[in-house]
């Protein structure tokens, strides 16, 4: 107290890039062979860390080698799981410098995925800056051949000291960065669709859940229902959620309580294993929709997701601007409509029968786009178009567009430069 007026705490210092320290290894590894190269397997010569602490708030960011993290035993993430983080990959464009494709949209995500976790919450267009300059600092590990990257994998995790069923006030946040080759490998042949099993049994998020954050903690549950899958013969998860509609409930008033009985239900298409669902769809007219569930709260707002969404609304809107291009192989009389709405599982199969189906598939940071051609429900399979070299007609314009504008070959907005 002062003069009878009591002190007003200071603020915490916000996550600051401008306050960055690099100390690089004395010793550098030697590059892998790229072909050697698998998913999330190799670890680049250095990472980013930096603390949060409550009475500071966000500590200087280091770029430093490549090591384990320090844990408490007692620490939150490994008790209560509060471990959230992003995914993105950096190309080598013709001038090689790296690029980043919509860095913004992961870095605002990270911060929702925060808040929904009670985490610290710190400036996106710091973490931004802060991704930009290990990639900088990692660039010789991005091999110069088509299809291959550095994954990046921003991390914050609540590392409060004690076991208290309470948020962290403790945190880290680190970045560790992975070279990595195209998702299917290429044999002359194309890619091969992948099969998926429907589960009804088992649900990947629900309403008022996380399934709109990425949190470390909505993967653990699904690892169980993938083997079981794979034990059956079938590589992912299509997940579903019940879709009752609440038009055909009844509402019976028994004893004082209300039961519904439900009168019908089909089960509604969520994601398909750690990827975003689409499903091309004939209209009469012939033209295309592009239908993928609704940001809901189940679903999670993928950066391609958003992104294939958007090219489909370029492709009706050509103008000057170098994005605003028609996709390849697809006539500009022929309108594409993303369509956000639910589709459940019955809806596609009765789709398919009448032969309106073009092609299904998943996309996410890691693949892209993964044609899928077998979908496993109730014991009996559905058998989607297949088309030689993998990709559907959409699928395969989609896709291109997309690793042209990764490469700065197709010259976007989108595209950030790591300078």
């Amino acid at each position: 107290m002062s003069n009878g007026i009591p002190k007003q705490p200071m603020p915490l210092a916000d996550l600051d890039a401008s306050k960055l320290e690099i100390h690089l290894a004395a010793t550098l590894k030697d590059l892998p062979e790229p072909s050697s190269l698998l998913f999330g397997e190799t670890k680049t010569d250095h990472m980013l860390v930096v603390e949060h602490e409550p009475l500071a708030g966000w500590g200087k960011p280091q770029i430093v080698p490549y090591k384990p993290l320090e844990l408490d035993p007692a620490s939150h993430c490994l008790h209560y799981s509060s471990n959230l983080f992003e995914g993105m990959k950096a190309y080598l464009c013709p001038d090689g410098v790296p690029l980043l494709f919509r860095p913004d949209m992961n870095a605002t995500r990270m911060t929702l995925s925060a808040e929904r976790l009670a985490l610290p919450p710190f400036n996106p267009d710091a973490l931004m800056a802060l991704i930009k300059a290990l990639v900088s600092v990692e660039k010789r590990w991005i091999p110069q051949l088509p299809g291959y990257s550095l994954y990046i994998r921003p991390c914050l995790i609540g590392t409060r000291p004690a076991m208290g069923v309470v948020p962290s006030n403790h945190a880290t946040l680190f970045i560790i960065v992975s070279p990595t080759g195209p998702f299917f490998k290429h044999d002359g042949a194309g890619v091969k669709p992948v099969s998926l099993y429907a589960s009804f049994d088992h649900v990947r998020s629900w309403p008022g859940g996380t399934g709109a954050f990425k949190l470390g903690g909505n993967y653990a549950p699904t690892f169980m229902p993938a083997y079981r899958a794979a034990q059956e013969g079938y590589q992912q998860i299509l997940w579903l959620l019940e879709d009752v509609d609440p038009k055909e409930t009844d509402a019976i008033e028994a004893n004082g309580a209300v039961d519904v009985e439900k009168k019908s239900s089909e089960m509604r298409i969520t994601e398909a294993g750690q990827m975003n669902f689409f499903a091309v769809i004939v209209r009469e007219d012939g033209d295309l929709d592009l239908v993928t569930p609704p940001l809901d709260g189940t679903v999670l707002p993928g950066v391609t997701r958003d992104s294939c969404l958007e090219l489909a609304r370029f492709h009706n809107l050509p103008t000057d601007d170098p994005l605003y291009t028609c996709l390849p192989g697809i006539p500009a009389t022929r309108k594409v409509y993303p369509c956000e709405r639910n589709i459940t599982i019955e809806e596609l199969a009765r789709l398919h029968d009448k032969g309106r189906v073009l092609e299904i598939f998943g996309a996410g940071t890691a693949a892209v786009i993964c044609p899928i051609g077998r979908v496993g429900y109730r014991h009996k399979d559905i058998l989607f178009p297949e088309y030689p070299g993998g990709y559907g007609p959409l699928s395969k314009a989609l896709v291109e567009t997309l690793e042209g504008i990764f490469v700065g070959k197709v010259k976007s907005t989108w595209s950030v430069r790591c300078e």
